[in-house]
């Protein structure tokens, strides 16, 4: 037993090389002649195949578990075919010897089986081939053609849901990764299986072909080669031919109903018999019925009276004991409500604690925009925009923007979309989807007829125009958006404005543990002794705040281990940090080789200096109001008259007040960046345009 067991094992570790074996051994069955003995194996074998098949087709629970039964079914019929040639080979070389000249198990069957009669045994044999030509095959095969049609027309609607399912936020993207694989799989499947139903066709013509050139060749060589009188000829022959072709037959018969049940199961789930005892056992009327009419039948003059009365009398204990159980399985649901319902209301702080979770984005549609989600052939559409805007955010930012979820709000207008921060409405604006949004860069006419609006992301002038007018549109330098492309605008400008707000906790968990791996060391050195994940998490909300990239976390860290040892004072940590980031903020800055600043003048850095009080912490700015709105003034100056020229200069200031000076500029010019001289970069130029005095 242990040796039987090790050939086993080392069977099972090489399923190829086994594969490529058989498939060989069939190979060779086409070429070379058998022995009777190894022919009796191959039958043992093609019979133990079928009913393999035929016992797996029963017990699988989806289709799909057995996709590759097209491959097996041409196997199968490939060695039905590889068996039936050798036993040719036998029948036509040795059939005048008697009936064991091709093996055994064709003897007991053209001689136990059909005992020996060959009118019987050829109309049993041509039985079989209607059975397994005309009713099974052509069945599954339409089937499967069917099958094959609707799934591959039913693909595009399964992916639009399952995208809808991941803008919603109901599925992560692993399941929708898995669902698409699985409809993928099943269209493929169903189109195999419609071209492997030719298999079994093709195995019962030519089993019928195969049995006519048995007879009519044996009878020729018998009686023209052997010298056998023509009626031994015809018996012998015959007898062997009919075995030949019911011992292939009954196999193919068995491997074409699997192939009939694994096709007609479709979407039930679970075992075969399971699903029809238990969609069969659902009417107890209907057995009921039956019993009533299989009694009448018992009792009709001429009829048998035994076996309609029996049937009538299981069909009856069938309805009473399934009536029986339904009632049952209603009491235990009805119980099972009761728990249910006592469970819900002792369990009250459950649902509202989900109703506590929020959105970090989410956008609602009226339902007049629905088919920027839900239209397959619409390009490109709102949820493939928004997962593109979330790559380019990832890049961009460094970190991966929260799932945002797209619903419809039927309480909107029907072209009213709304976006949602953190479940604060943060803008709303309405868009038509038969229209293109055309945008004037130019203060003239735009010279093209539509309907004037403003568009909803900068307020700016704008037109609606038919779409076939988008190539005039063009050609007069004019800005074309179509609907989706609106709303991902204004969605990446309000996630730009709120970036730092969306960098949560758990966030900057993932990115230290899962994303910047290769910094574990450095993250294990300086947390928790030197600086919480908090404090971690605030200094990267300062730096987005201001739209600084974190995506080098490396150096980042870095920063971080130089300066938590000496203060811990946050805006300080960070900013050393921007000073050692100073090389992707210069780059950033001075995209055409120089950075364009605006210094302070020396009153301006001495009065912010002279009005820093407190110390640490506590370190505050307390200017004058008056003095504050002296400098505002100054800044809308310099910068309203160096736009007019087209300038959108960085101001520059004394490291020490950098942090005070933006937190005054960003109130008034948000857009303004401040830098400090530790964040020039020294192979950085700069190109100075004025002062603020």
């Amino acid at each position: 037993m242990d040796a039987i067991s090790a050939f086993l094992n080392r069977v099972g570790a090489s399923r190829d090389i086994a594969l490529a074996v058989g498939v060989v051994a069939i190979i060779g069955m086409l070429i070379l002649p058998m022995p009777g003995w190894l022919l009796d194996l191959g039958l043992a074998l093609s019979i133990t195949l079928s009913a393999m098949i035929l016992m797996t087709a029963l017990f699988i629970e989806k289709p799909l578990q057995l996709s590759s039964f097209p491959t097996i079914l041409l196997i199968a019929t490939m060695l039905r075919l590889g068996l039936n040639l050798a036993s040719t080979r036998l029948i036509l070389s040795h059939g005048h010897e008697g009936p064991h000249a091709a093996g055994g198990v064709i003897a007991a069957f053209g001689d136990f089986l059909i005992g020996g009669q060959m009118v019987i045994g050829l109309t049993i044999f041509a039985i079989l081939v209607v059975i397994n030509f005309v009713v099974i095959t052509k069945g599954a095969g339409r089937i499967a053609e069917v099958a094959a049609r609707f799934s591959l027309d039913a693909m595009p609607g399964k992916q639009m849901a399952i995208d809808a399912d991941l803008s919603a936020g109901m599925i992560s993207e692993e399941q929708a990764r898995a669902r698409r694989t699985e409809v993928e799989a099943e269209s493929g499947f169903f189109g195999s299986m419609d071209g492997a139903s030719k298999f079994v066709k093709g195995d019962a013509i030519a089993g019928l072909l195969i049995t006519g050139i048995n007879v009519l060749v044996g009878l020729i060589i018998g009686v023209a080669i052997h010298g056998v009188d023509i009626g031994t000829a015809f018996q012998s022959y015959t007898l062997l031919t009919v075995g030949d072709g019911l011992v292939s037959q009954i196999p193919a018969l068995i491997v074409s109903t699997a192939a009939g049940l694994l096709v007609s199961k479709g979407s039930q789930a679970g075992k075969t018999g399971a699903a029809l005892g238990e969609q069969l056992g659902r009417y107890p009327q209907a057995f009921g019925m039956v019993a009533v009419l299989m009694g009448l039948l018992a009792l009709m003059p001429g009829l048998p009276f035994i076996p309609f009365a029996a049937f009538a009398g299981g069909s009856g204990y069938a309805a009473w004991y399934l009536s029986k159980k339904a009632k049952e399985q209603a009491r235990a649901a009805a119980y099972q409500a009761e728990v249910q319902e006592a469970q819900t209301a002792a369990e009250v702080e459950e649902p509202i604690s989900r109703t506590l979770a929020i959105d970090a984005v989410r956008i609602e549609i009226g339902y007049g925009l629905l088919p920027i989600i839900n239209d397959a052939a619409r390009e490109p559409r709102l949820d493939d925009q928004v997962r593109a805007l979330r790559r380019q955010m990832a890049t961009e930012y460094g970190f991966v923007l929260p799932s945002v979820r797209i619903i419809d709000n039927m309480g909107l207008q029907a072209n009213q979309y709304v976006i949602y921060i953190k479940e604060t409405e943060a803008a709303r604006g309405d868009i038509r989807l038969d229209r293109l949004l055309v945008i004037n860069p130019g203060d003239g006419p735009a010279g093209i007829p539509g309907e004037p609006t403003h568009e909803p992301v900068f307020n700016l002038p704008a037109l609606w125009i038919d779409r076939e007018l988008r190539e005039e549109a063009g050609f007069r330098g004019l800005t074309v958006v179509d609907a989706g492309t609106i709303i991902t605008t204004h969605l990446t400008e309000l996630v730009k404005d709120n970036i730092a707000d969306m960098l949560s906790y758990t966030e900057v968990q993932k990115l230290l543990n899962d994303v910047h791996t290769e910094s574990a060391k450095l993250v294990a050195e300086i947390i928790p002794s030197r600086i919480s994940i908090s404090g971690v998490q605030r200094i990267l909300q300062n730096l987005l705040g201001e739209g600084v990239s974190i995506r080098d976390i490396p150096t980042i860290l870095e920063g971080i281990a130089e300066a938590a040892p000496i203060t811990g004072n946050l805006t300080q940590i960070t900013e050393h940090v921007r000073a050692r980031l100073a090389r992707q903020i210069s780059a950033v800055q001075g995209r055409d080789g120089a950075i364009p600043i605006v210094t302070l003048s020396p009153h301006w850095d001495t009065a912010f200096a002279e009005n820093i009080v407190g110390q640490g912490d506590d370190r505050h700015l307390a200017m004058p109001p008056s003095m504050l709105q002296s400098f505002i003034a100054a800044v809308r100056e310099t910068y309203d008259h160096l736009a007019s020229n087209g300038e959108i200069p960085c101001l520059l200031t004394n490291p020490t007040i950098r942090p005070f000076v933006r937190s005054v500029i960003e109130r008034v010019r948000p857009a303004t960046v401040v830098l400090s001289q530790n964040e020039i970069h020294a192979r950085s130029r700069v190109r100075a345009l004025g002062t603020i005095g």
